[in-house]
């Protein structure tokens, strides 16, 4: 209720006021009232176009955000598709097709997998980095690449894929410069999240994990190379080598990269607590085929296990093969990969390589060894590279080798090794040419210049051909592999042959008559007496009457 009393007196001072006044202040008082009133209007006006204002952009912000997620969109409908395939409780967000590379149309990019025979499996769209400067990475990674005019074909397709932060299967050839195809990625990862703090890690974000310590080896060199001008640095970690020295490293460095193979790795982080895999968010599995044949598959489930960033963490996979064990590994720890296969999935050597097979008896080899390098090294300073099976064999060869005056060397299982690092690194700058190795040399030894590979004796599989053959026409270059095949390897007769034929090369009529027959190929562990069992087939219930 108003107060009447205070209604009564302000009725009375009005009157009161009114008649002692005179006409002209009545009209400026009503004058001072409107002034007043159009006032209060005008401020009513501006709030009303100030909040018309705001509606407006409100309205042009929603239509710009519905214009983007219209379903015409081009970027949404690989997303849409992709979701449908991604595992149950997948919460790592997935990018947008890549557009990163301007100067590269869908037709270039048709016309590039076409030549190159790759085939991307993906649902979402990448477009290859046919040049460095199409790529993400910074000048001082790149500076990595200066000996190369472009990326190779693996890198090519790999990199957009890999800097989306997919998970990614490589399946390549040997010397197809898979190493840079995700060191370079895991650089600009840590460079991207770390920044200056990648300089000292605690605890690692990225891990690659190697079949033999010759490919840990390289691969930690060109980590360094790639990563010095941001002061990313790598410690490499293998079996054979101080334990205290690698973990008085690994507490001296703090590196954001470990380098390991699987057994040292596991001995480092289980009974010496000297490393702590949690944080690591960026896994390599290199040469996975290779990892599964020698029988780490129960080691790399256990350090995967070990690793805590589960579904955020971003896994990369390359193998120069896909069996059926790579499947099933790469079935259980990836997450929706983007396979990309340059050629079959069938093991393959490098186009670049020449393939000559001779069959010779047993007796003869010494002879047509030195004639060979009587051809093949006659100046003595190119790089030749000698396969033998056997440790005993490689020494011998070495010692008859110098006995006729080649500078040459050895590396193979029974030599330290600081031994054979220091071979190794002779051959690699040229002190020493010619080189005498067992299968330990067959993969990471990854040296452009080497011009020829002899395979003394045939190996024990066609895989290990394959990637001895790889280790000549690296980068770009071309170069011969000459192999003595004896009648104690004719069990390999046929798939020898059917390798010659798809690589166009010529078989020889004397090694037809050892047959084309392709033997099954054996169990690590069961050997021939084994079925292979798909793990998603369903058990049938069988029932009694």
């Amino acid at each position: 209720m108003p107060d009447t009393g205070s209604v009564f007196k302000k009725e009375k001072k009005q009157k009161l006021s009114a008649s002692s006044s005179s006409d002209a202040p009545k009209v400026e008082k009503h004058k001072g009232s409107k002034e007043k009133k159009d006032k209060k209007d005008k401020k009513r006006k501006d709030k009303k176009e100030k909040s018309a204002d705001k509606d407006a952009e409100k309205k042009n912000r929603k239509r710009s955000s519905e214009s983007n997620d219209t379903p015409d969109s081009s970027n949404d409908k690989p997303m849409e598709k992709l979701s449908k395939k991604i595992k149950p409780n997948h919460d790592k967000s997935v990018p947008a097709p890549n557009q990163t590379s301007s100067a590269v149309t869908a037709a270039v990019a048709q016309e590039f997998y076409e030549k190159h025979n790759i085939c991307v499996t993906s649902e979402d769209a990448f477009l290859p980095f046919l040049e460095f400067s199409q790529t993400p990475f910074s000048s001082s990674i790149l500076k990595a690449c200066k000996s190369f005019s472009k990326p190779t074909p693996i890198q090519s397709a790999c990199w957009p894929v890999i800097t989306a932060d997919r998970d990614v299967i490589g399946i390549a050839e040997t010397g197809s410069g898979k190493t840079f195809a995700f060191a370079l990625p895991a650089i600009h990862f840590l460079s991207n999240k770390y920044g200056e703090r990648a300089s000292k890690c605690d605890k690692p974000p990225v891990l690659i994990v190697s079949p033999t310590r010759e490919l840990a080896i390289q691969t930690h060199e060109q980590c360094l190379e790639a990563g010095k001008g941001l002061g990313i640095t790598s410690v490499c970690l293998f079996g054979g080598s101080s334990k205290g020295a690698q973990i008085g490293e690994l507490k001296k460095k703090k590196p954001a990269i470990i380098v390991a193979t699987p057994g040292r790795l596991l001995d480092l982080v289980e009974n010496d607590q000297a490393l702590d895999l949690s944080e690591v968010s960026f896994l390599v599995l290199d040469e996975a085929d290779r990892m599964l044949d020698q029988g780490f598959e129960k080691d790399i489930t256990t350090i995967i296990e070990m690793l805590g960033q589960g579904l955020n963490r971003q896994t990369v996979m390359f193998s120069a093969t896909w069996p059926k064990s790579v499947r099933n590994l790469a079935d259980r720890f990836l997450n929706s990969p983007v396979k990309v296969s340059i050629g079959s999935d069938e093991i393959a050597i490098n186009e670049r390589v020449q393939q000559i097979v001779e069959v010779v008896g047993g007796w003869e080899k010494n002879r047509k060894l030195t004639d060979l390098l009587q051809k093949y090294h006659k100046s003595r300073k190119n790089r030749v590279l000698v396969f033998a099976l056997y440790k005993k064999e490689a020494s011998r060869i070495e010692g008859m080798l110098k006995d006729k005056g080649y500078n040459c060397t050895s590396i193979h299982g029974d030599k330290a090794q600081n031994q054979r690092l220091d071979a190794i690194e002779a051959f690699r700058n040229g002190s020493i040419p010619l080189l005498i190795a067992t299968d330990v040399a067959a993969r990471g030894l990854d040296i452009p210049d080497v011009e020829y590979v002899i395979n003394y004796t045939f190996p024990l599989t066609i895989d290990d051909y394959t990637h001895r053959c790889g280790r000549t026409a690296r980068a770009g270059k071309k170069g011969v592999a000459h192999t003595f095949f004896t009648e104690e390897d004719k069990k390999h007769s046929g798939e020898l042959i059917n390798m010659l034929r798809s690589a166009n090369m010529t078989v020889p009529d004397n090694l037809l008559k050892f047959g084309t027959t392709v033997k099954k190929k054996e169990h690590s562990s069961y050997g021939a007496f084994f079925k292979e069992i798909d793990p998603n087939a369903r058990p049938v219930k069988i029932i009694f009457d």
